[in-house]
């Protein structure tokens, strides 16, 4: 089903889950390329910006978290871009979802405001649907201000991990850890590519169809890279716990295994006298009637020796 929104100036087109019969109504009305309904046909596309002479089709992607609010996924938003009219379509992000059913909502309201704007020569604010170049604008920023709400969110796992490793258990701490490297790798193999495009529209290579926009593509690139650089320390700082938790780790772990050495180091000699005087032979002192408190003495003289060798040594 497609639904639409008339601005007057511009014209909004969503396509929630299309059909066949959406794709064959787009591409007769706007005339668009096979390949690119072919790309809105499929998923896991890679993002792009692709131009012709009479619009643009665009793939991005950007990251939301699962049902169990843990993982970070990632949604395809795929938009058609012309003159006075942009075309999202399939399930898209849920800001583009919400941010049409606002839109419609207020449609009236919108369109007022937008007059009374034009009425005052003073005032040079971009307009939200005084072109589709404004829409577009608009809709990229509602985005990454979600994304970089997600961001910041990871930010504070960080943070807390650098907390945790130092007062939580082992595996509460390793499950916190892998999760969060997860999230951080995620974003990351989406932000890379996507750089690129979103580098085409501040450097011009990508027009559009309105002027004096240069400065609102370079804001969208501006956040997009100030985003990917904070990834990128998080992921930094993540690789720096990892390994500060490892150390912790192989420290515990030698502090036992020291632990365990001086106690095999003390009861060997005790359990070689202890054998001696199990066996059923005759031995010195059996027949003593103080013959079992000799031997405690001798294994107790055994411990002390073992104590001060260690002391002295610094081994314990």
């Amino acid at each position: 089903m497609i639904d639409t929104i008339n601005f007057e100036d511009v014209k909004w087109y969503h396509v929630f889950n299309p059909t066949d019969e959406d794709f064959d109504y787009l591409m007769d009305t706007f005339d668009f390329h096979p390949l690119d309904i072919e790309d809105c046909k499929s998923s896991n596309q890679r993002p792009k910006i692709d131009e012709y002479d009479e619009y643009y089709f665009i793939i991005l992607h950007f990251p939301y978290f699962d049902k169990t609010n843990k993982f970070i996924r990632l949604k395809e938003v795929k938009i058609f871009w012309g003159r006075d009219y942009i075309v999202t379509l399939g399930s898209s992000h849920w800001v583009v979802k919400n941010m049409f059913n606002e839109m419609k909502k207020n449609r009236d309201t919108l369109i007022e405001e937008k007059k009374l704007r034009d009425q005052d020569p003073d005032d040079d604010t971009l307009d939200i649907i005084g072109s589709s170049d404004a829409l577009l604008y608009n809709l990229l920023d509602r985005l990454m201000v979600e994304t970089y709400s997600l961001i910041l969110r990871i930010g504070t796992d960080v943070d807390n991990l650098n907390i945790d490793i130092f007062s939580k258990k082992a595996k509460q701490v390793l499950e916190h850890l892998t999760i969060t490297r997860k999230n951080i790798v995620s974003i990351n193999t989406s932000f890379k590519p996507q750089l690129r495009v979103f580098h085409q529209f501040e450097s011009g290579a990508i027009k559009g169809y309105e002027e004096d926009m240069e400065d609102y593509w370079g804001n969208i690139l501006d956040q997009y890279q100030k985003m990917f650089d904070m990834v990128e320390d998080y992921g930094e700082l993540t690789q720096g716990l990892a390994q500060t938790f490892d150390s912790l780790q192989a420290n515990k772990a030698n502090e036992t295994n020291k632990a365990l050495t001086i106690i095999s180091t003390v009861m060997l000699p005790m359990t070689v006298v202890s054998s001696i005087y199990g066996m059923n032979v005759k031995l010195p002192f059996m027949d003593d009637p103080n013959a079992f408190w000799y031997i405690c003495v001798l294994m107790l003289l055994v411990v002390a020796s073992f104590y001060i060798l260690f002391k002295r040594n610094g081994w314990s």
